[in-house]
């Protein structure tokens, strides 16, 4: 018994090649009134007229006609597995899969379960064949497991009592050979019992046509894996309103319900993933990536979603896109990395790929000594798997891959592991698993020679998981949640359709498939794993993701869970590692981050590149982009991000620019106190009546105003002091002046008058010349009251007059409101007065030395204009110093003091000396008389001429 179940399985492993598939061009079909419609060129159906079949509907004129198709009565395009006429390549295309369906070598082989509704399946068990092949070697996990899923969770369904009572599910489940068109073959055998041909059609003998065979219609199918098969299959299965549930297609693509209505998934779109992505990317403070696709659906599209989201979100701009070739050349992954290169300091990868793509990307980084400097971000394609980094695991050390949540189905496991020759005759496909999976032949296949080793006989004895490895293919979940999401769909309809009906009733037999797609859309239940199965509006599933780490410990690498994403990342980053710096994630950056003070000036065209450009001087920085001046009265910090008060300074008591002036100041109000004092108790002595008392009081007052206008200088401006400098600066020494240039005159003219006449000139007398002297002085008194009218005194802060190119030095200057040439201006009347007692001192520069007064008068005045032309070059040449405020008061201070003191020690000091120290000199002498003086004036006159 044992032996013929090991040659039955022998035979059903061996591989029947299909002959060599026709290339031609895809046909829009579509089905309308039980017949074949399509989209075909006149060439096309002049072929088809001349192979027998009935033409109608078609415009017959343009280059092209749209026809509805059915085989011409009394032939048939094949009967049985035999064609009675070679066809020619279009109808192989057309008539293979739909007339032909018994032709082993058009279908293929399929399992098939009984059942009231039948389910279809699309897996990959094959891979992709080589040149002229339409399949290669089988695929264990891939295939084999996910549809082994199926059948589990169909066992599942149909002994659960509580799900779809007295109704059982059936399946059709069909090989991809993980080729998209030959996918589209298969699949359209589950469109057959749509199909009918022509009534009276007959082949040879009277026998019906396959096509017109009884076939069960599938409800729903459960398929595909790939997004290209998936997306090829979806374009056929709308046409005739069956629904589709993938459990492995990610395409943004599929997620159009206007193109694929009838398409649903329970893994998420890469849409979602490429927004975790791009949430990784951003956590990880990236903002310059390149990205890497694997030509084909999943990869463009999966680069593509990535790249429109982050241009959305902003903050992440894409140096580079690279697409790897379906058919890559020798060298194309050294030419990847060379231009990955391009921009080294676009580190992170983002890459959308299958695993072989991955894998040699990786090996062309390790030979051209790149490990360590890029980071890798991957897709689930690449997910925690091991063979995409198999020997370049040093490469792929800090790898960040997403992977959909899922999790490991106990109850698959103990069901596949204990799966036999014996207990599994329904999968056709698992004799060839079994061989390839404990690498021996079946008895009935056994042809390779005795000494090769894999050549060794299957005993049947073998299990899985205890004579081979075994691990859980990761999308067997999803294969289990997309049968139960069709069969709670199937329940709820029945629910709706059958109440209290067991079994099937009329109003779902059959199935209709567009009121079965409502009730897949709304289905909402705990999948295998526990978590919820649902569908949106476009028939996708939630985003959930798991996001893993590549690495190594201890010498030995794996992915490590450092967080996930529900529709927001949760990413744990102490428990990512990096190379070099364990804790701190590596750079992406197009530029580095501007420092405080620092503005960015971007580059034109790469919003994520950008100069630093520093805000000098006075400026700060606003925000990244800007920077803006200070307002006046402030200056910016230290680093530049804002603005503080700039300090504020004045002339103090303790500044070393006042200590000269106010020692000056002092010593001089003394000596006058003193002259004044003297003068005071000498009041009727004939030295002070021979000085003139009245005018010697006059002209001391004015001394002591031009020494106390140094306190006020030094004081703290405010509307009072500075009101009082308005006042007291001219005054002093306009007093002073004013009594000296009276003093002047009257000697002057005294002198002149006494050369020609013995009657003595006019307003001489002691009255005369106080109001002389309060008439001079009355105009600088008019003039400060009327400026103190119409401009009245207050301080001000002037910030200009330090405004340093730094702004560290920068203050601001408490003064009274007057400018420079308004203070010049309140001591330029003075300066008239000034210059011209100097002019009658010039004059009265031959008065005979009896009249003592006009001698010291006039070194008086001389002194004095060179004080005060040293001091207006002083003044005005200081006018852009920094420290103007300290030479410009002090200057002017002291020059007051310096003028005030000569004044008093050559008109006053000597007098005062000879009242103290020789009072003897101090006695009433013999009067002259004006005719006297007159006579002596004469011959000093007449001596002068003679020289």
């Amino acid at each position: 018994m044992r032996a013929a179940l090991l040659e039955a399985a022998g035979n059903r492993a061996k591989k029947v090649s299909p002959p060599p598939r026709t290339n031609s061009r895809a046909l829009s079909i579509m089905r309308m009134q039980g017949k074949l419609c399509m989209n075909l060129s006149r060439s096309e159906l002049a072929t088809l007229g001349k192979s027998g079949w009935q033409l109608s509907g078609g415009s017959g004129l343009g280059s092209a006609s749209r026809i509805s198709l059915s085989p011409s009565s009394g032939s048939c395009g094949c009967c049985g597995s035999r064609w009675l006429r070679p066809p020619p390549p279009l109808l192989l295309l057309l008539l293979g899969p739909l007339a032909c369906i018994g032709a082993q070598h058009a279908v293929g082989e399929a399992v098939r379960l009984p059942g009231d509704v039948t389910l279809g399946g699309l897996f990959p068990v094959h891979a992709r064949g080589a040149a002229g092949a339409a399949c290669g070697p089988v695929k264990k996990e891939q295939g084999v497991h996910r549809l082994e899923a199926m059948l589990y969770a169909l066992d599942r369904i149909n002994a659960d009592p509580s799900l779809l009572p007295g109704v059982r599910l059936g399946a059709r489940l069909l090989d991809t050979c993980s080729r998209d068109t030959h996918a589209l073959e298969q699949a359209l055998t589950f469109v057959q019992a749509l199909l009918r041909p022509a009534s009276g059609a007959r082949c040879p003998g009277g026998g019906q046509p396959i096509g017109a065979l009884p076939e069960q219609r599938v409800a729903a199918v459960v398929g595909a894996s790939a997004s290209s098969v998936s997306i090829m299959v979806a374009n056929v299965l709308r046409l005739f309103a069956i629904p589709q549930i993938s459990y492995a297609s990610t395409a943004p693509e599929l997620s159009d319900n206007a193109r694929y209505d009838f398409f649903s998934r329970v893994v998420p779109p890469d849409s979602y993933q490429a927004q975790a992505m791009v949430d990784v990317v951003r956590a990880l403070g990236w903002n310059y990536v390149s990205t890497l696709a694997s030509e084909g659906n999943y990869g463009e599209s999966g680069v593509e979603a990535f790249v429109q989201i982050s241009r959305e979100a902003g903050g992440v701009c894409i140096a580079q896109s690279i697409k790897i070739p379906r058919e890559p050349k020798p060298g194309e992954f050294d030419k990847v990395i060379k231009r990955l290169m391009e921009t080294p300091n676009a580190r992170g990868i983002i890459i959308f790929a299958i695993e072989d793509d991955i894998k040699r990307v990786l090996e062309a980084a390790q030979q051209a000594n790149l490990t360590g400097h890029f980071l890798w971000v991957g897709s689930d394609s690449w997910g925690a798997k091991t063979s995409p980094i198999l020997n370049v695991e040093d490469v792929a050390v800090g790898a960040i891959t997403i992977l959909p949540k899922r999790a490991s189905i106990d109850g698959f496991d103990r069901y596949f592991t204990t799966r036999s020759l014996e207990n599994n005759r329904r999968n056709v496909w698992f004799a060839e698993f079994w061989e390839d999976n404990f690498n021996c032949r079946l008895p009935a296949s056994f042809g390779a020679q005795p000494d090769d080793a894999a050549a060794r006989k299957c005993t049947g004895e073998e299990r899985i998981g205890r004579d081979s490895a075994y691990k859980q293919e990761g999308k067997v979940q999803f294969v289990i949640d997309a049968v139960y999401a069709i069969a709670h769909a199937l329940h709820s309809m029945h629910q709706a359709l059958c109440p209290g009906h067991a079994g099937l009733c009329p109003a779902m037999s059959p199935t209709d498939g567009r009121v079965l797609l409502r009730y897949i859309r709304a289905v909402h239940f705990n999948g295998s794993a526990g978590t919820p199965v649902m569908f949106n509006e476009n028939g996708d599933a939630p985003g959930r993701y798991d996001i893993f780490q590549y690495q190594v410990t201890n010498g030995s690498g794996g992915y490590r869970a450092v967080g996930q994403w529900t529709e927001s990342l949760k990413l744990n980053v102490e428990e990512l590692e990096w190379l070099g710096s364990p804790l701190l994630p590596p750079t992406s950056l197009c530029s580095l981050p501007c420092g405080p003070g620092e503005r960015k000036k971007m580059v034109k065209g790469v919003p994520c590149c950008w100069h630093c450009e520093p805000c000098d001087g006075y400026r700060y920085q606003v925000d990244e982009f800007t920077c803006e001046a200070c307002p006046l009265g402030a200056r910016p910090t230290l680093n530049h991000t804002g603005c503080r008060p700039t300090p504020v300074i004045r002339l103090d008591w303790a500044s070393p620019w006042a200590i000269l002036p106010l020692l000056l100041a002092v010593a001089g109000i003394v000596a006058t106190a003193s002259v004044l004092v003297t003068f005071i108790r000498h009041h009727n002595t004939p030295i002070v009546r021979a000085s003139g008392r009245e005018l010697s009081y006059i002209l001391l007052t004015g001394i002591f105003l031009i020494y106390a206008i140094t306190f006020l200088m030094v004081a703290e401006p405010g509307p009072t002091i500075c009101a009082a400098r308005r006042l007291l600066l001219g005054l002093g020494t306009a007093l002073s002046y004013s009594a000296l240039l009276t003093k002047t005159n009257r000697i002057y003219r005294i002198f002149e008058r006494g050369k020609r006449s013995v009657t003595p000139p006019p307003f001489i007398s002691p009255t005369s010349q106080l109001l002389i002297t309060f008439s001079l002085t009355s105009v600088q008194v008019i003039g400060v009251v009327a400026w103190l009218g119409f401009q009245p005194p207050h301080s001000v802060i002037d910030y200009e007059e330090q405004r340093t190119p730094d702004p560290e030095q920068a203050r601001g200057v408490l003064k009274c409101d007057m400018s420079d040439l308004s203070l010049i201006g309140c001591l330029g009347y003075s300066l008239v007065l000034m210059v011209t007692c100097t002019v009658y001192a010039i004059k009265a520069r031959g008065v005979p030395e009896t009249f003592n007064e006009a001698k010291p008068i006039g070194f008086t005045m001389y002194t004095t204009c060179i004080v005060w032309l040293a001091f207006v070059p002083i003044f005005f040449g200081t006018a852009q110093s920094a420290e103007k405020i300290y030479i410009q008061t002090t200057t002017l201070t002291v020059s007051m003091s310096l003028s005030a003191s000569v004044s008093l020690g050559m008109l006053y000091v000597p007098k005062v000396y000879t009242i103290i120290f020789h009072p003897e000199q101090n006695v009433q002498k013999r009067k002259r008389s004006f005719k006297a003086t007159s006579t002596l004036a004469a011959p000093s006159e007449e001596g002068s001429a003679t020289k």
